[in-house]
């Protein structure tokens, strides 16, 4: 764990009430990132991993506990944290340069002061040559990238991923993990990510973090003791399918402790 976190989540509950009562989706959940760290959250369906993540975003509040980003208390957006969604969320009637200059004319900058950060990122993500293209003209992945590119533009120190892709065939998604580890170490960012794919989440990560069914709580931690880089091979060692195995049997054990009770 780290001794100075970037991110610190402290006790985090959430309960939602509505006309057919009150669901708890997180109960007492602690989590703690380092500077540069990659740390992804798993978890049963209906765990609240999601809901952790708004929270952490400002999206939305927490019944009770803590959260602190640089050590100043989460209490609304802030222009330090990217948000990526399970969808690209791009705005259909402008292009994709002009979806990714939206955050700046929300924040009111100037985004010709980062059009260099701009085509860098356009090139990483190899989406030059697609600045004019429209939303509908792009494939599921390319929209994806995009709605990364924007996250990024305006180069916030923390990014919060909630299954970004989720909706992509084995194959992108493949593409997808291998360029955002190449954004991550290039940019030094400190990354966390919501993902239902084990395999994905323990490719990708310094550290994971499994919840309970819900309301989600601790159930372990993983320190992902994997070399980097990580090249797309390491998916077929041994030594990966052992630690992909030993998580999902820990989340199966739980959802079978839930379901006895």
């Amino acid at each position: 764990m780290p001794d100075r976190p970037v991110i610190s989540v402290e006790s985090a509950s959430k309960t939602f009430s509505g006309s057919r009562g009150s669901v708890q989706a997180l109960d007492g959940f602690d989590l703690s990132v380092g500077e540069s760290e990659f740390v992804s959250i798993v978890g049963p369906s209906g765990c609240g991993k999601s809901t952790l993540l708004w929270a952490m975003a400002a999206l939305l509040p927490l019944s009770s506990g803590r959260i602190t980003i640089h050590d100043r208390e989460v209490a609304g957006p802030r222009r330090d944290v990217g948000m990526v969604f399970q969808e690209s969320n791009l705005l259909p009637w402008r292009n994709l340069l002009q979806n990714i200059r939206f955050p700046f004319e929300i924040m009111g900058e100037n985004p010709d002061d980062y059009a260099d950060r701009i085509e860098e990122l356009l090139a990483l993500t190899a989406l030059q040559g697609f600045e004019h293209h429209h939303p509908r003209e792009l494939s599921g992945g390319m929209q994806q990238r995009a709605s990364i590119v924007r996250a990024l533009a305006y180069d916030p120190d923390v990014l919060l991923m909630d299954e970004p892709f989720g909706a992509l065939d084995a194959f992108t998604r493949d593409e997808m993990n291998l360029m955002l580890l190449e954004i991550w170490e290039q940019s030094n960012k400190t990354i966390v990510f919501v993902t239902h794919q084990i395999p994905e989440a323990v490719y990708l990560s310094d550290r994971i973090y499994v919840m309970t069914p819900r309301p989600g709580r601790n159930a372990k931690v993983y320190e992902i003791d994997l070399p980097r880089p990580r090249p797309l091979s390491i998916t077929t060692e041994p030594h990966f399918f052992e630690i992909v195995g030993e998580i999902k049997q820990n989340i199966f054990d739980s959802v079978q402790e839930s379901t006895a009770e």
